[in-house]
């Protein structure tokens, strides 16, 4: 599977960005996906997943009420919603795929497969 993210930019605080992540392949379905983020000189951290089916969902704490996960699976597409931004979203976001069949989503070794970041600033 490869994996293309889009959608980063510059907003100010309280706006909003949509990322996408295109898969590549037939079986995107059968992952579940999730999106990390980096920010210069911190370790990646988990944003938010979803099931392979999208039934199930799962944010951090530190996103939950202004994120939302997505995922179209006839377009091979994962969709982050960001809203109300704050300048401590700043970072590089990152899509990943998962064979985990599970409800733990939250650490990177769960996934197998990365796309590149796609940067987001959000300045006060």
């Amino acid at each position: 599977v490869q994996l293309q993210a889009s959608g980063g930019g510059l907003v100010q605080a309280g706006g909003s960005l949509r990322l996408s992540c295109a898969a590549s392949g037939r079986t995107f379905s059968s992952f579940a996906m999730g999106w990390f983020r980096q920010a210069p000189g911190k370790e990646r951290e988990f944003v938010a997943a979803i099931s392979w089916s999208g039934s199930s969902t799962y944010y951090a704490d530190s996103v939950k009420g202004r994120f939302s996960i997505s995922r179209d699976n006839a377009k091979n597409t994962v969709y982050l919603q960001m809203n109300s931004l704050k300048p401590e979203d700043t970072a590089a976001y990152y899509c990943a795929a998962s064979r985990y069949r599970g409800t733990d989503y939250f650490g990177a070794q769960k996934y197998d497969y990365w796309g590149q970041g796609t940067l987001v600033t959000v300045s006060s």
